[in-house]
């Protein structure tokens, strides 16, 4: 049983994108405050002000340095597996347009690399499955 959460707390917003290249996607495993040693996508939280696609650009650049193109909105999502965190997550999908993958927050991230949908490494972030059925299926609301 969960303990009683603070009253105080609320829910954050945060975005990942699944970037597609070759039949293959782009999963770094994460050194981050929760889910480490979990594979997922690029991503992080949104800004004041700032736009979705805004978002998920300025997360691709700062995390990878690959270009990417064709955005689109796959689902929404509460997140509670990393309690106390709380999230509103919103996943996306994107075409790769050019470049190498770099490890630009290695304080974050420990690696990259393009994995096939039907071999994923383990473990995967919480939002990594609803990501990949999404994206099969179309589904695109996932309650906690």
């Amino acid at each position: 049983m969960m303990a009683e959460p603070d009253k105080n707390l609320r829910p954050m917003v945060g975005l990942s994108v699944m970037i597609v290249k070759d039949g293959k996607i782009l999963l770094g495993k994460r050194k981050s405050s929760h889910g480490t040693g979990e594979f997922a996508f690029p991503g992080g939280h949104i800004e004041y002000m700032e736009s979705f696609e805004g978002c998920i650009f300025r997360e691709v650049q700062e995390e990878t340095a690959l270009e990417i193109k064709n955005i689109r909105f796959l689902h929404i999502a509460n997140v509670k597996e990393y309690f106390p965190k709380h999230y509103v997550h919103l996943s996306f999908v994107a075409d790769w347009a050019g470049g190498e993958w770099k490890v630009l927050e290695p304080e974050k991230c420990e690696s990259w690399g393009w994995y096939e949908f039907d071999n994923l490494p383990s473990p995967l972030f919480a939002t990594v499955q609803m990501t990949v059925q999404s994206y099969k299926t179309g589904k695109n609301f996932y309650d906690a």
